[in-house]
């Protein structure tokens, strides 16, 4: 499985492949222990435990003395890297579209509405800005980690 984790340094690609047993990651295995534990066998045979938590999209990691946020970026979810461009945060259909090429949006602002996974999801502007593209219309399907809409 391919993963994509945020870092100061930008994305952060890993792949973690399963067995039977274990997640294996670039020659370490990690197993589930117990009450939010994992046991690590590393690379060079040594063994130790590893204490984590979840919370929002984070997870810590604490190992041997010291603290590790790991925040694993989805498919489709923007950035700053990718400003600009709103994309879909799931597959979905698009229920409303709140404006039109070249209005001018404050951050904030409601650009359009999805339905995916029989919710509405209220796609929204992240800064000040124009309206450059729109990529869909109302009733259109539109596939996680597609462009909605693009602002300038």
């Amino acid at each position: 499985m391919q993963h994509t984790f945020a870092s100061k340094q930008g994305p952060i690609e890993v792949t973690l492949t399963k067995t039977s047993e274990a997640f294996v990651l670039e020659g370490h295995e990690l197993r589930l222990h117990n009450r939010g534990r994992l046991h690590l066998t590393l690379r060079d045979g040594r063994t130790c435990l590893a204490h984590t938590a979840k919370v929002g999209d984070v997870w810590w990691v604490h190992l041997n003395g010291r603290t590790y946020k790991w925040e694993r970026v989805e498919p489709g979810s923007t950035g700053a890297e990718d400003e600009g461009g709103l994309v879909a945060p799931m597959p979905g259909k698009v229920l409303e579209v709140l404006v039109s090429e070249g209005d001018s949006v404050e951050a904030g602002t409601p650009l359009m509405v999805l339905e995916a996974m029989k919710m509405e999801h209220r796609i929204v502007a992240s800064t000040d800005g124009t309206v450059t593209n729109i990529h869909f219309n109302a009733g259109d399907q539109v596939a996680q980690g597609a462009t909605l809409l693009e602002l300038e």
